[in-house]
């Protein structure tokens, strides 16, 4: 494989998403795709940008900026947006999709781990160089959109975020897994809602304490709170999600509306990886599931 080769194309590629706003053209972000889905997204910009932190951070920085710009200042369930929420994309008129039954507004907020997401970008692309004056301007954001993880992402009172679309024409799954029959058990039965996906509990414990150690890095309070939601979201997780089945033992790929363990071996779990909310142990389990023959 000649890799410089390979590298080019796809910075190449990747310069073909790079999209700006009309009002702001010099904040960039990368689109989600072509053709479908070339505009902005919450989790695909973020992740876009997130990936290519090691060779631009200033994509990321001008990425959350926008994204903060959107961000919720109300609760309207119509677009699934309430307060601090990051938004799922965004399109100059709605999205009808033909025999799906689903019907989107032009400024859609059905994501279930955006918000998560944005505060990990914020946390990596600091790291990464984003100059501090920059950082400080998106304080605000960060405090709503921490609030909304530890007030607004858990709609049943479980203590896990979860989702379920309240319209009847939203999406019906709001990971990144979100076709309509994504998230199934074992014997191919659909889950039901509210769900709360495994690694969204993930994202939500690695954002909240890099937003506690944001917070404490700016001499801002809110840091001892968040840090005790995330070991009390690590413990419920351990107590919740993992099963046992012919595969092995994992991770359930969410909780359904009865508080039950989705049984599904996917690569889900993956995402786990890194956030935290596994042992070390548990990391090792996991990915030897994912590398292992069940997995092909």
């Amino acid at each position: 494989i000649d890799e410089e080769a390979l590298t080019s194309t796809d910075l190449g590629d990747l310069e073909a998403l790079r999209l700006t706003l009309p009002d702001r053209p010099d904040e960039e972000f990368f689109a989600a795709g072509a053709p479908w889905f070339l505009t902005l997204f919450g989790r695909d910009s973020l992740w876009a940008a997130r990936l290519a932190l090691p060779v631009d951070h200033r994509i990321a920085a001008s990425t959350l900026r926008v994204l903060a710009r959107f961000q919720g200042d109300r609760t309207e369930p119509e677009s699934a947006e309430q307060p601090g929420k990051i938004l799922h994309e965004l399109r100059g008129e709605p999205l009808a999709m033909p025999g799906e039954g689903i019907v989107l507004p032009p400024v859609y907020y059905g994501t279930v781990d955006a918000t998560a997401l944005w505060v990990c970008l914020l946390s990596d692309a600091y790291r990464a160089g984003m100059p501090e004056p920059e950082v400080r301007a998106l304080l605000p954001a960060l405090r709503a959109a921490l609030d909304w993880l530890l007030h607004h992402g858990d709609t049943d009172g479980d203590g896990f975020i979860d989702y379920i679309d309240e319209t009847g024409h939203g999406l019906a799954n709001q990971g990144w897994k979100d076709s309509g029959d994504s998230i199934q058990w074992r014997s191919g039965r659909l889950a039901e809602g509210p769900i709360a996906l495994c690694e969204v509990q993930g994202y939500a414990y690695e954002a909240a304490l890099a937003g506690a150690a944001l917070l404490d890095q700016f001499s801002e309070a809110g840091g001892a709170e968040l840090r005790e939601w995330a070991a009390a979201l690590k413990r419920r997780f351990a107590e919740s999600y993992w099963v046992e089945t012919p595969e092995g033992r994992y991770p359930a790929v969410a909780l359904d509306a009865h508080k039950n363990p989705v049984d599904t071996l996917t690569s889900n779990i993956g995402h786990l990886l890194g956030t935290g909310i596994l042992d070390p142990d548990e990391e090792a389990d996991v990915a030897a599931l994912l590398v292992g023959p069940t997995m092909l």
